[in-house]
């Protein structure tokens, strides 16, 4: 009886100790879980306004790095895109490794398959980018991030678009994403447009690269062999985009879809034309209603481009874009989603004169005289009309555009968004 009391009293500040580290992990675990928290409330603060200079941002150093244009900050469970830059992938499925170990052109030829544009592939330059990426951002626990334009806020995907500045010990600051491409790590990538703010640093910081022979412009290392591709196609989309915004100043109806305040804009211009440049992500055609053109706003959100009259919708030329960026004018009304009873935004287009960026291969085919040679040749003989005896049977199930009152444009048989 007397040992046992001796040994509760023994063990008594040992239990109490224990006690107090167990309250104190407690408490840690709370206060850590409630600075997250807070430090994701002031990251999406800082990342969902509008404006050039996002602010500055804590992260995890080499290990904030998802690969060479993708990190991830502190607070923020997604990840940010950064501007300009776009790095070859990283070997993350077993398939890719696979294929990789039968060769490298074996390799490359099957990652490319029949599609008739570049695609993107794990190389083994794409884990070389993520080490350069790794290397650059060691010990590093703050970076500044900037915006490109003070209204795109993210990407198609959701990401948050930046620069990434760090800065080094005499206090200068640099911009992470310029020397991806000075370095060779990265190309200059227009795809979504030119660098408003940098676009003659990105351009010599590429060329400095490629006339010393780094990263992906050397020879004897294994990257994407098709830049001479990929760059007239990413420039002639990023000069649409430019193009574009310079005949937006001083036109109010004009305007970006990815844009933040591009949704307002619609619903300010109801019932009235507009004219918006976004990617075509969709056509959507059917036998009996209309033929539907749909721009991305992002991955799950579309405005839908109405085009009653399929001869319209074949001669803008919009088929041979499907994938890139348009520009197109047309009203701007209102439906209601049948299945959701959601009132929806949509645009109709009247004329083909509507899309402005037409199709570079459909204007030369229109311009070009038809060619039949090769062709079997043509009994051409006067042949007298005959009335057709069952044109007193058809019936017309729609009216033609301009007799279709605006009220009545939508039959709400096409999803939107």
């Amino acid at each position: 009886m007397h040992d046992g009391k001796l040994s509760l009293r023994r063990f008594a500040p040992v239990a109490l100790a224990a006690l107090l580290l167990a309250s104190a992990a407690c408490s840690s675990t709370k206060s850590a879980r409630r600075y997250s928290r807070e430090q994701a409330a002031n990251a999406l603060g800082k990342l969902e306004k509008t404006g050039l200079i996002i602010g500055e941002f804590q992260i995890d150093g080499a290990g904030s790095v998802v690969d060479g244009d993708t990190i991830k900050v502190k607070g923020l469970q997604s990840s940010l895109r950064l501007l300009c830059i776009d790095t070859e992938e990283t070997f993350k499925k077993e398939t890719e490794r696979k294929a990789f170990a039968q060769g490298w052109e074996a390799y490359k030829k099957q990652m490319r398959g029949q599609s008739f544009r570049p695609v993107k592939m794990a190389t083994p330059l794409g884990e070389d980018a993520k080490h350069f990426a790794q290397a650059f951002f060691e010990g590093v626990s703050k970076v500044r991030l900037e915006r490109d334009h003070p209204g795109e806020i993210r990407d198609f995907y959701g990401r948050y678009l930046a620069y990434v500045f760090v800065q080094k010990k005499d206090g200068e600051w640099v911009n992470y994403n310029l020397e991806a491409v000075r370095t060779g790590m990265a190309p200059y990538f227009t795809k979504y447009g030119f660098s408003r703010r940098f676009h003659q640093e990105f351009v010599d910081a590429q060329n400095f690269a490629r006339s010393s022979g780094l990263g992906i412009w050397d020879p004897k290392r294994q990257h994407y062999d098709d830049y001479d591709e990929r760059l007239p196609w990413w420039d002639e989309r990023g000069a649409t985009i430019d193009r574009f915004e310079k005949q937006m100043d001083g036109h109010p109806d004009h305007l970006v879809l990815t844009r933040w305040d591009a949704i307002r804009t619609l619903e300010k211009n109801l019932n009235q034309e507009v004219t918006v440049l976004a990617s075509l992500a969709e056509i959507r055609r059917g036998d009996k209603g209309p033929t539907i053109a749909k721009l991305a706003r992002n991955r799950t959100n579309a405005l839908e481009v109405v085009f009653f009259d399929k001869d319209v919708f074949l001669t803008s030329g919009l088929d041979a874009k499907q994938g890139e960026y348009v520009v197109i004018r047309g009203k701007v009304t209102k439906y209601k989603d049948k299945k959701s009873q959601r009132e929806r935004l949509q645009m109709v287009v009247a004329s083909a004169g509507q899309v402005v960026e037409r199709s570079a291969e459909l204007d030369k085919a229109l311009e070009d005289p038809l060619d039949t040679s090769g062709l079997p040749p043509v009994d051409v003989r006067q042949v007298e009309a005959q009335p057709d005896p069952d044109l007193d049977k058809m019936q017309f199930d729609t009216l033609s555009p301009d007799e279709v009152p605006l009220s009545k444009i939508r039959p709400g048989a096409v999803q939107g968004d």
